[in-house]
């Protein structure tokens, strides 16, 4: 599905109800949400507003001139609520995009009414992961090319085992889309965040968390922190799916942002 956007290059929103934006992870665009898409807004559009807005440089993107900062790309999803008319919304991300929902909830913590965190977490690189996407980025910027990503396997490193072959193809082709500025920007980006714990323990709003059983990137250990560093979250574990729950597991991921909207809607 192709979500439309309006003069401004942001999405306008589909369907109505509770305003929830999804930011996607890395390296895709808001593609990967287009399943989350249609189960959210309903048959109706009557349980949530749902935004997939692409990140800088991925998708329909562009990259602008900023350093690289995830930052950012917080202050850019606030400027997509003002475009709509939304002073608050549920604001959620996988993995990169939990990332900038957690930069946007220390930014602008009065836009928010709820807080969805998937396979993410709140604390910063170490040295070794710092390091690695440097690599990346200089190598894809040299070559002019993001195959390195798929020659290392990330589609694979990224799903869990029981992930099937069309779908290991689909993200294989969804990463391959990305743009090598994009990528090189997004990784120096996340490599610069710093600990969101104390953003997290700050916040009143409900949240959830949800992870795949599988997750190897951001494993479930780092979810129960995430989760236990708030005051109002719930943790879904989706059994047997990877980093990608969203993706592998969509309608058991839909199910638990559901569950969170109506615990908002009281």
């Amino acid at each position: 599905m192709t979500i439309p956007t309006t003069p401004t290059g942001h999405p306008p929103g589909t369907g109505t109800g509770t305003p929830l934006v999804l930011l996607h992870a890395f390296p895709f665009s808001a593609r990967m949400w287009s399943a989350q898409v249609e189960r959210l807004a309903g048959p109706a559009g009557e349980l949530a507003r749902v935004f997939a807005p692409d990140q800088r440089g991925f998708g329909s993107a562009p990259l602008g001139d900023d350093e690289p900062s995830l930052d950012a790309v917080a202050d850019d999803v606030a400027r997509l609520l003002d475009t709509a008319g939304v002073d608050r919304a549920v604001v959620g991300g996988l993995s990169m995009g939990g990332y900038v929902a957690m930069a946007f909830a220390r930014r602008h913590p009065d836009r928010l009414c709820g807080l969805l965190l998937a396979d993410t977490k709140a604390g910063p690189d170490a040295e070794p992961a710092r390091t690695n996407r440097e690599r990346i980025a200089a190598a894809v910027l040299a070559r002019d090319s993001v195959r390195l990503l798929v020659d290392e396997r990330m589609a694979e490193n990224l799903l869990g085992p029981a992930a099937g072959p069309d779908l290991v193809e689909d993200v294989r082709g969804m990463i391959a889309e990305a743009s090598p500025r994009a990528v090189a920007w997004a990784q120096r980006a996340m490599a610069a965040r710093g600990d969101s714990l104390e953003v997290l323990a700050g916040l009143s709003v409900p949240a959830a968390v949800i992870v795949g059983e599988a997750d190897s990137v951001t494993p479930l250990a780092e979810a129960r922190m995430l989760a236990e560093a708030m005051a109002d979250a719930e943790l879904t574990v989706i059994p047997a799916v990877g980093h990608l729950s969203s993706l592998e597991a969509p309608e058991t991921f839909a199910a638990a942002v559901r569950a969170l909207l109506r615990r908002i809607r009281g």
